[in-house]
């Protein structure tokens, strides 16, 4: 059993009323105010943590650090390559998916992860 602790519930929290992907960093500087003594390495186990309990998401996006997403159903992101910025996608056939892609795949497929990558419509504009 994992003892309960304000300090996660409030990562949990900071997760669950935003949209924007933070990183672990992010996370840190706005816990930080309620709980001064918090150290980066905590918020980064209990994200890990979280993570591994499927509370949360995480995203690794290869050109930087991990983002996190208090969303933890399924649903498929898209990294702007101009800002950097993870954003949802809303994409409702991806559980057909997985369907569709069984009958070509001989093992059990539990779920997916799809990310995609381009220039956000903020980024589109200027580049």
């Amino acid at each position: 059993m994992i003892k309960h602790s304000r300090q996660r519930d409030a990562i949990r929290q900071n997760l669950m009323n935003r949209y924007d992907h933070p990183t672990a960093e992010t996370v840190y500087m706005d816990i930080k105010g309620d709980f001064p003594n918090v150290s980066l390495g905590t918020v980064y186990r209990n994200l890990s943590l979280l993570s591994d309990l499927g509370e949360i998401q995480k995203i690794t996006t290869g050109n930087g650090p991990d983002r996190f997403d208090g969303n933890p159903k399924p649903h498929c992101h898209f990294q702007c390559r101009g800002c950097s910025s993870v954003l949802d996608i809303d994409f409702e056939e991806q559980e057909e998916l997985n369907a569709r892609v069984s009958k070509h795949f001989p093992g059990v497929i539990e779920g997916n992860s799809i990310q995609f990558y381009g220039l956000c419509p903020d980024c589109i504009t200027t580049h």
